[in-house]
């Protein structure tokens, strides 16, 4: 088993997966000038801080500030190790890794987790086998069938069927060389009151549920009879955390770029019945109500969330928690509405797919006209104090828009509503604003949508020769001559500890032959810290025909802060001595030297 990979096949497998595409699976990215950009997918944010370098192949966030490139990505956002990413990348790509044992590098833990994932493999085959090609599976395809499934929707789900023995999956797991307590841990396997191991989903229709990879981590189990409860999940585990997933994600998500938009639902019978009649975009919650870690992924994708719940009173109470929760991460939400509390598998079921596409879907209300209608129905507007509570706290949410004209238009709507001056209105709206703007930082409420800051807004401004190391660095990254120049220049005499290790490991990539490539160079650093640094200054805008004379201005910057700093250090062993020697006066006399020194060194950095 080769525990090295060799370079060459690194940098073909780098070649081979362009980071824009690696990163455009996770993060919805929107091209701006030369560079991407979107939400970081490493920490919470609502305007775009996270940019992707497409020539220099990297990526780097201007809030958390990580960065790296396509492979430290990977290992970042999967939590992989440098082999495992390689792998990973290296299956998108098609090259072959003859040889490698990724099991060999794991932990203890990584490979029990990697055990659970082949077991459920394992069984989301063999259920699905059970339901198409075996008499114990026939009653649960008849049911399949009756509910308007067709084979290819039942073999695009890989939906299965699990049979009544207590023992059946239990006996199979443990011939495939799977211990019970492990899958017992897992979730997969039941352990009843005496203690005895049992199936857990027998008897039940099974819906596999993957992430976001399309590896299968738990199920979700339907009766076709009379068991309680009547869905029945995989209890949660490390890989399996039903607030952070959402069911078809794995499938939906090209469809959801291409539409650049979501749809979600309740359930698993809403997504199939909806991918049956057209609509490829669609996911749903796990049997709860959305989290925002959910609302979160959507968001990094898609702009526009339609949400498509039930239409009795608990479906129409969930749709408005989850525009509220879509809408406070800055999404365009949208909210379809049902007729004759119908849910959406039984419209589809009872009208077809073209009415509920163009009926329900395309017809579905904005968020403020959901809100109107569903805030509505706790005041009685045939009574004049409840008309005028509601109009209050309709001007609350209006109050909220950042758009000038979506305010005017909902006040407008008001004002016919309840025949109210459209000025009065205004008025009530720019006295809530000016009541916003006045709160203190801390105290003021956070607006649905945010004007985008530029990349470098809040930053401190940086001393003179920081700022000439920065640049200094940024053009020995993109041009080898440069580099050598500097080395032969100053060397690694920079006044930035963070600078000398740097340069320290830029002088020894170009000797040892390689040519300049930011994304190639990051993986000689020996740490995130200096990865992340290198990342941020190759960010930087350069000149292709830079002059010698700047990169001179860079150096001589350099040099001059050493030779003061030196100058200040001799001084100040100078004015030890004098006051050793009970000189008070020459003391004096070096301090005031001192302080000149510092107070030009101030002016000049600015």
């Amino acid at each position: 088993m080769p525990s090295q990979i060799p370079e060459e096949t690194i940098e073909e497998i780098k070649k081979g997966n362009d980071i824009v595409d690696i990163v455009g699976e996770y993060v919805q990215l929107k091209k701006q000038g030369r560079n991407f950009f979107g939400l970081c997918p490493f920490h919470g944010e609502q305007t775009p801080s996270f940019s992707v370098t497409q020539d220099k192949q990297i990526f780097h966030c201007f809030g958390c500030g990580k960065g790296g490139n396509v492979v430290t990505f990977v290992m970042e956002i999967e939590g992989y190790s440098f082999i495992q990413a390689i792998e990973f990348l290296a299956n998108k790509s098609g090259h072959v890794l003859p040889g490698m044992d990724v099991q060999a590098e794991q932990s203890p833990y990584k490979r029990e987790q990697n055990d659970v994932l082949k077991a459920y493999e394992w069984l989301s085959k063999l259920y699905h086998h059970l339901l198409r090609h075996t008499k114990e599976g026939k009653e649960g395809y008849n049911y399949l069938l009756s509910r308007g499934f067709t084979d290819d929707i039942i073999d695009k789900f890989q939906l299965g069927f699990s049979p009544g023995s207590k023992d059946f999956i239990a006996e199979f797991l443990e011939k495939k060389g799977f211990h019970k307590q492990l899958m017992v841990k897992a979730g997969i396997l039941s352990v009843n009151e005496q203690d005895v191991v049992t199936d857990r989903f027998r008897s039940r229709v099974i819906f596999p549920i993957r992430n976001h990879l399309g590896k299968c981590i738990a199920f979700g189990g339907r009766t076709i009879t009379n068991q309680e409860p009547k869905y029945l999940n995989s209890p949660e585990t490390d890989l399996f955390q039903k607030g952070k997933l959402l069911y078809n994600f794995d499938l939906a998500r090209s469809a959801i770029r291409k539409e650049q938009k979501a749809v979600l639902f309740e359930g698993y019978m809403d997504v199939i019945s909806a991918y049956k009649a057209g609509v490829h975009n669609g996911v749903a919650t796990l049997g709860t109500s959305i989290t925002e870690s959910q609302a979160k992924l959507l968001r990094r994708y898609v702009d526009t969330v339609v949400i498509c719940y039930d239409a009795d009173k608990a479906g129409v109470q969930a749709a408005y928690k989850a525009a509220k929760l879509l809408k406070s991460v800055n999404c365009t939400v949208k909210v379809a509405t049902m007729p004759n509390n119908l849910d959406p598998d039984e419209y589809i079921g009872q009208y077809g797919a073209d009415r509920f596409k163009q009926d329900v879907l395309d017809a579905s209300d904005t968020y403020m006209t959901f809100l109107m209608k569903f805030l509505a129905k706790d005041y009685n507007l045939h009574l004049e104090g409840d008309r005028i509570q509601y109009v209050e706290r309709i001007l609350d949410e209006i109050a909220l828009m950042e758009r000038p004209i979506e305010r005017e238009y909902y006040l407008k709507e008001l004002s016919n509503q309840f025949d109210l001056s459209l000025d009065t209105l205004s008025l009530e709206v720019r006295n809530r604003l000016k009541k916003t703007v006045s709160k203190p930082d801390n105290q003021r409420q956070v607006s649905h949508t945010k004007i985008t800051k530029g990349a470098f807004s809040n930053k401190k401004l940086l001393p003179a020769f920081h700022n000439a190391e920065r640049r200094l660095i940024a053009y020995m990254l993109h041009n080898q001559s440069i580099c050598e120049k500097v080395k032969e220049e100053i060397g690694g005499l920079f006044n930035i500890d963070d600078h000398k290790v740097i340069v320290t490991y830029l002088y020894a990539y170009y000797e040892e032959g390689h040519s300049p490539d930011v994304s190639n160079f990051i993986e000689k650093l020996p740490d995130t810290t200096i990865q992340n640094l290198v990342v941020q200054i190759a960010m930087i805008p350069v000149l292709d025909n830079i002059s010698d004379r700047e990169i001179n201005d860079y150096i001589r910057t350099i040099k001059a802060e050493q030779g003061d700093h030196a100058k200040i250090k001799s001084l100040k062993a100078e004015q030890r001595l004098a006051e050793k020697q009970k000189d008070p006066v020459k003391a004096a006399q070096i301090g005031m030297e001192i302080l000149s020194i510092q107070k030009r060194l101030k002016n000049f950095n600015g």
